[in-house]
């Protein structure tokens, strides 16, 4: 299990899957990290080699942020979050 208290600057990809769920309650598999390097959408991310990615921990707090959006007070303002997402404004 990873330990928040002694977190590396970048993490493997299996360890920003572990660190997003531990971290933020965010279910994000390594396999599909693997997939946002290609379609994008994921957190940014570093090329480590020809092949290997990491992941900077604050990035992945921005990332977790972008996902979770701001505290509501009523259901019509997560319309306008929504919106924001996807008109990425």
């Amino acid at each position: 299990m990873l330990n928040l208290e002694n977190l590396p600057p970048r993490l493997s990809r299996r360890d920003a899957s572990e660190y997003l769920y531990i971290k933020h309650g965010i279910v994000r598999a390594a396999s599909t990290l693997a997939k946002y390097v290609v379609t994008g959408g994921g957190p940014k991310f570093r090329r480590v080699g020809v092949r290997g990615v990491s992941y900077d921990v604050p990035e992945l707090d921005r990332y977790a942020q972008e996902m979770l959006g701001e505290p509501l007070k009523h259901s019509s303002e997560a319309k306008a979050h929504q919106h924001r997402l996807e008109s990425g404004v």
